[in-house]
């Protein structure tokens, strides 16, 4: 099945010029955490607390998070009872004192079918909060995902609304959100968190995600779009103005297809 790619690529203007996805994470990742600890950060208020529901119970459960930033949230998962739990970050700004289980690696999410430290190793539950944006094969990756998860693992995976996309890029274009929304042209911007730091994605569309998905052998079982709560829309009306504006992220659980080709590690 044909699927699109939605890699991403990035610059930096500190560079000088183009660099990969690895460079540019390397420099916005502090910034990053920074800009998460925040109060009012959407990932404070909305990103993680859906994640976090959508993991369930993790006591006893073995964890990956494949763009792991810091390596904060698994700690959070270890101090839930969790077993165990790896981290894959390229930019190596790791926790300065993790929690015993807490393993992190640095290492680009893109390799991992060789990565010494992952080899035979199976996960109940594998993360890609975010970061599934900077696989340069998102059907490979996903592959390789699938095939270290655990018989009833699965693999909890966020990104941004397409929609997002397409309405920053029609404002900056002047044209109408359904000419974005399918465009096929990479999309350039810069982050708040650092504005030296530009990254460039190539756009794509919800249905395209899904074809991801299903060629990776993995079908949806849960999708969410996380909101706001009432308490939260009152204590922070610029971050629901926003979010009224951008919609925010999508949030999918995934489990492998029985009889697929890529099947579990025993």
């Amino acid at each position: 099945m044909a699927v699109a790619d939605d890699s991403a690529k990035a610059t930096s203007s500190r560079a000088g010029g183009p660099a990969d996805s690895s460079q540019a994470w390397s420099e916005l990742a502090p910034d990053y955490e920074r800009a998460r600890s925040r109060e009012d950060s959407l990932d404070r208020l909305v990103e993680w607390p859906a994640q976090r529901d959508l993991l369930g119970d993790v006591t006893g459960l073995s964890l990956l998070d494949l763009g792991c930033g810091n390596g904060g949230k698994l700690a959070e998962l270890l101090g839930a009872g969790a077993a165990s739990a790896v981290g894959v970050d390229a930019s190596g700004n790791f926790l300065s004192a993790q929690p015993t289980g807490l393993e992190l690696i640095q290492g680009d999410l893109n390799e991992l079918d060789s990565m010494p430290s992952l080899a035979g190793r199976t996960f109940d539950r594998i993360l890609f909060l975010q970061s599934f944006g900077y696989a340069k094969d998102p059907v490979q990756t996903l592959q390789s995902a699938r095939a270290m998860l655990t018989e009833d693992g699965f693999i909890l995976l966020t990104r941004t609304q397409p929609i997002r996309y397409a309405v920053e890029r029609a404002e900056q274009n002047g044209t109408s959100l359904g000419e974005e929304y399918f465009s096929k042209s990479s999309y350039t911007y810069r982050t708040g968190w650092n504005e030296q730091v530009a990254l460039t994605k190539r756009t794509y569309t919800i249905s395209g995600l899904m074809n991801v998905f299903s060629a990776a052998g993995l079908w949806i079982e849960t999708a969410v779009e996380p909101e706001l709560s009432e308490e939260a829309r009152r204590r922070y009306p610029h971050k629901q103005e926003w979010m009224n504006k951008y919609l925010g992220i999508l949030i999918f659980k995934l489990r492998p297809r029985r009889g697929s080709d890529s099947g579990h590690r025993r």
